[in-house]
């Protein structure tokens, strides 16, 4: 006889039923004992199903650039849904996707002429990392094959993006993973830089064990190296000055192609339009989302230079260059929600106003260094981050605290990831909206002293 399981009916607004959910890079035990709901979302704020207004210190999941529920891009959808639902993106095409792809490429600086669509940064890794392959075939040197990430990188969670990826708990539990990867060390160094605002003084060097894995393995294997300019998922980790240029000077050197992982800092969050431009350095391809239409609708894709992309443009003209992409490329309702959202980039002059608040940002959050337990804090763009000491035996508890008491106690939203507090408000935060997160925080870790 099968069982019947008998279940609560659920209501939109206020579940009753938390179990069907699996959540995400969640403690669902923990949340389901102490849910964190959210209702619906305004410009800076979310607000939960009982009314509490809280601030959104993490522009929802690093994406949120232009604040929430904007009337442009909320339009714009409703527009497209009612003209063109959907349109597939093998051979046939749309003219919003090309509208963005020209958008986009006109934003990207040097020759980063062409656009890749797919859903998600971690698609856009893993495309990206694709295309290296693809394109060395394409050019006669199939032997290279090697991939190069970093210790502490986040490039999303296909097999691709952990395999190249650094932080352990995603690596571990999946198998071998891809073979032929090898890592850079990471960038961080408390000592040499603590307390740091932008750019650290201390750590380019360390750009200088690419040439000791090429020494390694040898040029002719590798393919492809892949960095965040700011690693944010691992803490907030800004490139030191010097890094990426140096980065490419080696990959320049060798015959090996450079990918800016720029799904967190493309769109803004660092000051430009991509963190490619602040630091002055092209490398050979880009990955996107987030950002790219404020988080309204799920998008991705895959900045490439010219060369790549000429590579592949041969042979017979009635042939697919290149065997990949997926069933949602360019969705209407997304290239929508993205033309929406640079118009409000544009015109608000958002990428400039993060550049102009980066110093008072940047002065708000490090006043928050004499409290209680505070190891280390940094500040690059409109990012911060804020190292507390762990409780002993409980390594993440505090930080974990501090996200709940914070939503439930003090109407904040943050990031954490152990036993850091990341924080990368939308841009279009005020002045006193920043003192607002910075009253808030400090309630809350004094609350988890």
């Amino acid at each position: 006889m099968t069982a019947q399981i008998s279940r609560a009916a659920n209501d939109s607004l206020a579940p009753n039923d938390l179990e069907a959910w699996w959540l995400p890079f969640t403690a669902n035990r923990s949340f389901k004992q102490r849910p964190r709901m959210i209702a619906r979302a305004k410009g800076m704020y979310y607000y939960t199903p009982e009314g509490l207004e809280v601030i959104d210190g993490a522009a929802g999941l690093w994406c949120c650039n232009a604040g929430h529920n904007r009337d442009e891009i909320t339009q714009a959808i409703q527009a497209q849904a009612e003209e063109l639902d959907y349109s597939p993106a093998f051979q046939f095409g749309h003219a919003g996707g090309f509208a963005l792809a020209s958008r986009l490429a006109q934003l990207a600086p040097g020759d980063l002429n062409h656009v890749f669509f797919c859903n998600s940064g971690s698609e856009a890794v893993d495309t990206a990392l694709k295309v290296a392959l693809a394109y060395w075939n394409a050019k006669g040197h199939g032997s290279k094959t090697r991939l190069i990430g970093r210790e502490r990188g986040y490039h999303g969670v296909g097999f691709g993006g952990i395999s190249v990826g650094g932080i352990v708990k995603n690596r571990q539990f999946f198998g071998s993973l891809l073979a032929g990867v090898d890592h850079l060390p990471h960038t961080y160094n408390r000592e040499q830089q603590a307390f740091s605002r932008g750019e650290p003084e201390w750590g380019a060097h360390l750009a200088d064990e690419l040439e000791r894995i090429v020494a390694l393995h040898d040029a002719s294997t590798i393919a492809a190296v892949i960095v965040e300019p700011m690693a944010g998922s691992t803490g907030v980790l800004a490139a030191p000055k010097g890094y990426l240029k140096r980065l490419r000077e080696i990959c320049d050197k060798h015959g090996i192609l450079l990918i800016f992982d720029e799904v967190i800092t493309g769109f803004g969050r660092l000051g430009t339009a991509f963190a490619a431009e602040r630091y002055g350095v092209i490398p050979d391809m880009i990955t996107f989302a987030k950002g790219v239409n404020s988080g309204a609708v799920p998008m991705g894709g895959v900045l490439v230079r010219q060369g790549l992309y000429d590579t592949f443009m041969k042979g017979p003209e009635h042939m697919i260059e290149l065997f990949h992409g997926y069933t949602y490329s360019g969705h209407p309702l997304a290239c929508a929600a993205a033309l929406a959202a640079q118009d409000i980039y544009r015109d608000e002059k958002l990428f400039e106003r993060a550049k102009t608040l980066e110093p008072v940002w940047a002065d708000a959050i490090h006043g928050l260094k004499s409290l209680p337990n505070v190891l280390d804090i940094r500040t690059i763009g409109l990012v911060g981050a804020i190292d507390l000491a762990s409780r002993p035996d409980a390594v993440g508890a505090r930080a974990f605290e501090a996200m709940d008491r914070g939503f439930q106690d003090h109407g904040i939203m943050m990031r954490i990831t152990g036993d850091t507090i990341a924080l990368s408000p939308p841009l279009i935060i005020t002045e006193e909206q920043i003192g607002e997160i910075v009253e808030k925080l400090t309630k809350v870790i004094r609350a988890v002293a």
